[in-house]
C-alpha cells in the first residue's frame, strides 16, 4: 500500500491507498517540533481503527512546503515503515513527471502547486485555474497537459483573520462563516462580512483579470478546506475538489511505478 503525505503550512494530510482505493485519510496540525515517533503513534492509532497494519505500507510519497518538517517525515517513513520516501521537488522533479513550468524561476514553484498541476492533467484534462484555500490563497493557471503558466499568491483567509485579531486589541478571534448580510450589526458580524465577502471580491476580481489575460474561460477548480464554503458565492467556481493534491500524488506514484 501507499502512504501519501501532503504537508502544508497549517495541516499535514496522510492518506493510505490500496491501488486506486483510498483506505483512510487523516490530518493533524503541522508542527516542526513533532518527532517521527509522534507521527508514527498518531498514524498507528488511526491504522488500528481502519484495520490497517504498518507493515502493509511499502511506499511513501511526500509533497511538503515546510522544510523544517521534512526530516521528521523522512524518519517516519524509514523507521516506521522501513521504506525510503519519495519527495516531490526532491527526488521527483517537474521534468521527471512531464510537467512544463513556464515561470521566471521554476525552482521557486512549491511542491503542492506542482502536484496540483499533475492532478489537473490526469483528472480534468482542461485549461484550468486552481484556487487553493490554504495558509496562502493561490490561483494557478494550468494547461490541459499540466503546463504551469503562473498564478497569484494572496494571504490566506485564516492568516488574515489571525493578523486582524493580533493587530487590533479590541477585535475578537472569530471563525470563518458566511454571514447573512454584508452590513454587520455587531463586531463579529462586521468582521465575518469583511473576511468572507472581502475574499469573495478578491477572488472574483482576480479571476476576471486572469480570464481576460487568457482570452478564454478555463475550468475553475477550488480545493482546500474552505473551498465548499465559498463555492456558492463565487459562480465561476466549477468544481470543488478537496483531494486534488492527494490525487496528484497518487498519479505521480502510478507514473513512477509504471516506469
Amino acid at each position: 500500500m501507499l502512504l501519501a503525505i501532503d504537508c502544508g503550512n497549517t495541516n499535514i494530510v496522510f492518506a493510505v491507498y490500496d491501488g486506486a482505493m483510498r483506505r483512510g485519510m487523516w490530518r493533524c496540525k503541522t508542527d516542526a517540533s513533532r518527532t517521527s515517533d509522534e507521527y508514527l503513534a498518531f498514524l498507528s492509532q488511526h491504522f488500528e481503527l481502519k484495520n490497517l497494519h504498518v507493515a502493509d505500507v511499502n511506499d511513501v510519497i511526500v509533497s511538503s512546503v515546510v522544510p523544517d518538517v521534512d526530516f521528521a517525515l523522512e524518519q517516519l517513513a524509514q523507521k516506521g515503515f522501513g521504506v525510503r520516501p519519495q519527495f516531490v521537488k526532491g527526488d521527483i522533479t517537474a521534468e521527471s513527471i512531464g510537467i512544463k513550468v513556464e515561470i521566471d524561476r521554476p525552482s521557486e514553484l512549491g511542491a503542492d502547486r506542482l502536484v496540483n498541476a499533475v492532478a489537473v492533467r490526469e483528472e480534468y484534462k482542461k485549461l484550468a485555474i486552481v484556487i487553493d484555500f490554504g495558509t496562502a490563497t493561490t490561483l494557478d493557471v494550468i494547461g490541459a497537459d499540466g503546463t504551469f503558466f503562473g498564478g497569484v499568491i494572496a494571504p490566506g483567509i485564516n492568516l488574515s483573520m489571525a493578523a486582524l485579531h493580533a493587530a487590533a486589541a479590541k477585535l475578537p478571534k472569530i471563525s470563518v462563516e458566511k454571514p447573512a448580510r454584508a452590513i454587520g450589526k455587531n463586531t463579529v458580524e462586521a468582521m465575518q462580512s469583511g473576511v468572507f465577502f472581502g475574499y469573495v471580491g478578491l477572488i472574483e476580481g482576480l479571476l476576471g483579470r486572469m480570464v481576460t489575460e487568457l482570452g478564454e474561460t478555463p475550468l475553475v477548480i477550488a480545493t482546500g478546506g474552505l473551498a465548499p464554503l465559498f463555492k456558492d458565492s463565487i459562480p465561476m467556481i466549477s468544481v470543488v475538489d478537496e483531494e486534488l493534491t492527494l490525487k496528484g500524488l497518487l498519479s505521480i506514484y502510478g507514473r513512477l511505478k509504471n516506469r
